[in-house]
């Protein structure tokens, strides 16, 4: 047989398309060409398809025209994920391997010149992919031990697992028994023990902001921490994750499978949120993604996770505003020329910053030496519609040595998150979603303010000037607040305290 076909998959953002690998043999002088929109890696695969072919003691076919078609032609194609079903497609058209035994199945690999089969990114999108695809033309995957492992936590679907181009190829010799039988399956990881972020206990003091990110946590709200150096800021970020409750399956499949694009997923963390913090030299690209072929930036690794910007307004004005839309919808999408990408980026803001370049403003300890002019400067670093989108906004006060030690321990993380899910619980019994999500008519519906709250809310909005945009974000706080206290209806007390969190910038 001069023709064989293997399925595959190709990454477009967290998509992964179906491609068929055509092989092709035909007389005529030597060449092998790849066609079908290959990237160089990809193009590259020729001599790491021949080198390993030859060294697991096959035969390849130098004296024929080998052609390999990768469709849809319009596609793009890119890594070294097409090694595998290149090599058994070779194998097939010339007859060592049974190619009927193929059609089954989709492979991927990355493979070495020895023909030891590598890893490959996405693995975790190629599984939730075919498990989407019709349930009329079940396949089983095909995958390298490491990349095996990953997509077997998708379930419904039969994963295999290879750790040599051989191990695949006695399977598909002739006489020999089927695939599924001679290959192990692959098993899924167990789940992650507690995850072991550092405690809010070891913050002295704080009170206003361990609040505040109690609030956040419960609600899904973004938050701004402001303070002197010192003064604790970073510490509460990183501890921040530890109070957020348990990803469901669904979460925890999608957080993974960003990871997975990148290749920064790992076993153990596995069901857990993710903390990502970008040093503040991050690009705009580096922060929402892009580049050629499109890969995710920050704010989509951090998808049901935590996204930690320290030093806010060091990060370049574009970076900073490029995360508008996305903390308003959830998603990023990365327009170039010939399609678009969609990426997920449900993340929680925590930023931290100075008051002042000098860091001292308003610090007990320290006199500052900034004029009031590089003040405005430093603070209208961040534009007002990006800071109408964060929906706390608090004080990191700095605390004298001498009360410092007078401080009682606080409350441990575990008690904290224990409140924490409890009012996400009821938040989502009563609206399927986290209140910072609430819009439209769920908001008019889950917010909706009695006679005395209502004036206080419209004279607060008068008096301070908010937009409807931070009107409604003021409300889904205080929402938060009342599930937090048990409360069904939002008070007065609830909006007093969301409104304190509603701080105003020297912006312009």
């Amino acid at each position: 047989m001069s023709l064989a076909v293997v399925h595959s998959r190709a990454l477009h953002a967290l998509e992964a398309a179906e491609v068929t690998v055509e092989v092709h043999l035909a007389n005529g002088l030597p060449s092998f060409t790849l066609v079908g929109l290959a990237d160089v890696e990809v193009k590259e695969a020729r001599e790491r398809v021949r080198a390993a072919i030859q060294n697991s003691g096959l035969e390849f076919p130098h004296n024929k025209r080998i052609t390999v078609n990768l469709a849809p032609a319009d596609l793009p194609k890119e890594s070294g994920r097409f090694d595998l079903p290149i090599a058994l497609g070779i194998l097939a058209a010339s007859g060592q391997i049974d190619p009927q035994q193929l059609a089954g199945f989709e492979f991927a690999g990355e493979l070495s010149l020895a023909g030891d089969l590598r890893p490959v990114r996405g693995a975790l999108a190629m599984a939730l992919a075919l498990r989407r695809r019709s349930a009329d033309l079940p396949r089983a995957l095909v995958l390298p031990l490491a990349s095996a492992d990953e997509a077997a936590l998708v379930e419904g679907l039969t994963i295999h697992a290879a750790a040599h181009l051989l191990d695949v190829v006695r399977a598909l010799l002739p006489g020999a028994a089927a695939l599924g039988a001679a290959l192990p399956l692959a098993q899924p990881q167990p789940r992650a023990a507690a995850s072991a972020w550092p405690d809010l206990r070891d913050v002295k003091g704080q009170e206003g902001a361990k609040r505040a990110l109690e609030i956040a946590a419960a609600g899904g709200h973004s938050v701004l921490m402001m303070g002197s150096p010192g003064t604790g800021k970073s510490m509460l970020a990183q501890r921040f994750a530890g109070l957020l409750p348990a990803l469901s399956q669904d979460d925890a499949l999608e957080s993974a499978a960003v990871l997975s694009l990148t290749g920064a997923f790992r076993h153990e963390r596995w069901g857990q949120r993710v903390l990502r913090t970008p040093h503040h030299t991050a690009s705009s690209v580096a922060l929402v993604g892009g580049g050629s072929p499109p890969r995710p930036g920050e704010i989509s690794l951090a998808h049901h996770g935590v996204l930690f910007l320290d030093e806010f307004p060091e990060f370049q004005r574009a970076a900073l505003e490029a995360l508008r839309e996305p903390l308003e919808t959830g998603r990023i999408v990365i327009s170039r020329a010939a399609r678009q990408a969609e990426f997920p980026a449900r993340f929680q803001l925590i930023a931290a910053m100075n008051p002042c370049p000098c860091g001292h403003l308003g610090s007990p300890l320290r006199a500052c030496r900034c004029t009031p002019d590089i003040v405005a400067r430093y603070q209208g670093r961040i534009s007002g519609p990006l800071l109408d989108r964060i929906d706390l906004q608090v004080e990191v006060p700095a605390v004298p040595p001498e009360a410092l030690a007078a401080t009682p321990e606080g409350e441990a993380s575990a008690v904290i998150a224990l409140r924490v899910a409890i009012a996400r619980d009821r938040a989502m019994a009563r609206q399927a979603c986290v209140n910072a999500m609430l819009s439209g008519e769920a908001l008019d519906l889950h917010c909706a303010l009695e006679a005395p709250a209502a004036k206080f809310m419209q004279a607060a909005a008068a008096r301070l000037g908010w937009s409807a945009r931070g009107f409604h974000r003021v409300l889904r706080v205080a929402r938060s607040i009342a599930d937090l206290s048990g409360g069904a209806a939002i008070t007065v007390a609830h909006l007093a305290e969301a409104i304190q969190y509603r701080r105003v910038l020297a912006v312009h």
